[in-house]
């Protein structure tokens, strides 16, 4: 694949690059292990993977506001939040706490954006001007 460059809309600003992590499933970052990364919610399609570093794509989030901003607060103290999310849905709790937590989002993303990219592959994330750029695509 070559690099591929997909508009989105800036939900909360910065730049972050990394391998993508995509969830079918929304996500509550409170059943995340905040030591690790590792999402520990029995059942969830990530089950078992860490979102550490990672350009997380996902639906949206799921739980009270509460638990949903402490527990991606946790991540980002114990240095173990995704590096940027790419969220469909996106809420108040979860922009809200992504533009405290300083953690690039975007949202609206070119429909092809979610056909072409696959879980391993390395992007980057304009925030600030809502770009997703696919860098390299993983071998799957």
């Amino acid at each position: 694949m070559s690099q591929q460059i997909f508009k989105g809309h800036k939900v909360s600003e910065g730049l972050a690059e990394g391998a993508v992590l995509i969830s079918q499933d929304a996500i509550m970052f409170y059943l995340i292990d905040p030591q690790t990364g590792i999402v520990i919610e029995k059942g969830h399609f990530l089950e078992g993977k860490s979102v550490a570093g990672k350009v997380l794509v996902f639906p949206g989030g799921k739980g009270s506001s509460v638990v949903q901003a402490d527990g991606l607060y946790q991540l980002a103290v114990k240095k173990n939040a995704p590096a940027a999310m790419i969220i469909q849905y996106p809420d108040t709790v979860l922009v809200t706490s992504a533009i405290i937590m300083e953690l690039p989002m975007v949202d609206r993303v070119d429909e092809a954006f979610y056909q072409t990219v696959k879980d391993g592959d390395f992007v980057r994330v304009n925030a600030d001007t809502g770009e997703v750029e696919v860098v390299l695509a993983s071998n799957e």
